[in-house]
């Protein structure tokens, strides 16, 4: 029997969407965004020595086939990643009307999404009064706060004090399809806030909402950081994921970071949380330990929701080095017939205006069965990959490029 390890860099995008001119940051639309490209560039001019210096350094990723799979997406040129392959590598297209995280996770199982979200006018209120009201209600207070487009952290510092001294919720979207309420564990209370997420998290489902996610803070007034206890509460995916698929067979699925929400732990076997670090020992632990035939499923969120929304270059050409360094490592520990795929669910550009998702094609970088340029392909044909290597059938649009 043979393993299957596919890792999700949360918004690691390589431009070159073909229908990127369909989407927008506000009033521009995402044509010419390419996440990794940009910042290698900041990197190789000095835009980006805030904890680090000199060109963008990803050896092991770009050995893979990261520079070529930039280049073979967009065009674009990534000073520093320059290496022939030797690994598995191409450049992948989504079809989901929607650059977030279930429509590239869903599509990246198997399951294009078949309706269009549901988003929230940039106005304030953004939320319907009926809505509005169904939250207070569940949250048992007279009323919620926020009702806007925002930043986590902005808002949070901005009504923070207002949620302690009244116990409302902070309710709050962006440009995702998403509502996201926040809230203090020690005074409002973790699972309190976890219940009534779970509680309106129907209503917004019917209204195709993607997720409705929990995001828990401490501190005082000027001082308030969000805790790692972040949950979402996905809508269900409208039709079997690689996850059940590989359940289906009698195989286990072994859910690293927020995997397991994002597919409603559907088909899934077990959950493994925490900041990015932990989670790259999580799945250092799972080669080790992962069965026969099974699947380890990663995301790595913190490129997307630390440095991505935040557009912090620097930032996020650090944890771009920091993960190349930790996946080089992994990759020499594979067995034979293990297949590591990486890969991501849409772009971020931290040097694109705005703080949105940006539309991009995404690596396609595999470790475990030598060289091979496997060409543009779709999202759908990463699921199919992964069956066709674990010998079990695939249910869904996509053709294996193994």
């Amino acid at each position: 029997m043979t393993r299957a390890f596919l890792i999700v860099l949360d918004s690691v995008g390589i431009g070159g969407a073909p229908d990127a001119a369909r989407f927008f940051n506000g009033t521009r639309p995402d044509t010419g965004a390419n996440t990794l490209a940009h910042i290698a560039q900041a990197c190789a001019t000095g835009r980006a020595n805030e904890g680090r210096s000199g060109p963008l350094h990803l050896p092991n990723l770009d050995r893979l086939g990261l520079g070529a799979a930039v280049r073979l997406a967009s065009g674009d040129e990534v000073p520093g990643l320059d290496a022939a392959p030797q690994g598995l590598w191409g450049a992948a297209s989504e079809i989901s009307a929607g650059k977030d995280t279930p429509s590239g996770h869903w599509e990246l199982a198997g399951v294009p999404v078949p309706w269009d979200w549901h988003y929230f006018p940039d106005t304030q209120p953004a939320f319907p009064p009926d809505l509005s009201a169904a939250v207070a209600k569940a949250a048992g207070t007279d009323g919620i706060l926020g009702d806007c487009h925002a930043s986590g952290t902005e808002i949070v510092a901005r009504l923070g004090a207002e949620h302690l001294r009244t116990g409302w919720p902070i309710c709050y979207t962006s440009a995702d399809s998403v509502f996201q309420i926040a809230a203090h564990e020690q005074a409002f209370g973790l699972d309190r806030l976890l219940e009534l997420c779970r509680a309106v998290a129907p209503m917004l489902h019917n209204m195709r909402v993607g997720r409705v996610i929990a995001r828990p803070f401490v501190g005082e007034p000027g001082h308030f950081t969000r805790t790692g206890n972040r949950r979402d509460f996905a809508i269900a995916p409208p039709s079997p994921t690689l996850c059940d698929w590989v359940s289906g067979a009698g195989r286990k699925v072994h859910a690293v970071g927020k995997i397991g929400d994002i597919f409603s732990m559907q088909g899934i076997t077990d959950v493994a949380k925490g900041s990015d670090a932990d989670l790259m020992e999580h799945l250092s632990d799972l080669l080790e330990t992962a069965e026969d035939g099974s699947l380890t499923f990663a995301n790595f969120v913190e490129f997307d929701s630390l440095y991505g929304h935040r557009r912090d270059v620097s930032g996020y050409a650090r944890h771009l080095e920091w993960a190349d360094a930790a996946l080089g490592r992994l990759m020499d520990r594979l067995r034979p017939g293990d297949l590591m795929l990486i890969t991501a669910d849409h772009g971020n550009d931290p040097t694109w205006p705005g703080t949105d998702h940006t539309r991009e094609r995404v690596p396609v970088l595999g470790a475990g069965l030598g060289a091979r340029a496997v060409g543009q392909v779709g999202f759908t044909d990463v699921a199919a990959s992964v069956a066709a290597h674990l010998g079990i059938a695939s249910q869904g649009p996509g053709k294996s490029f193994l």
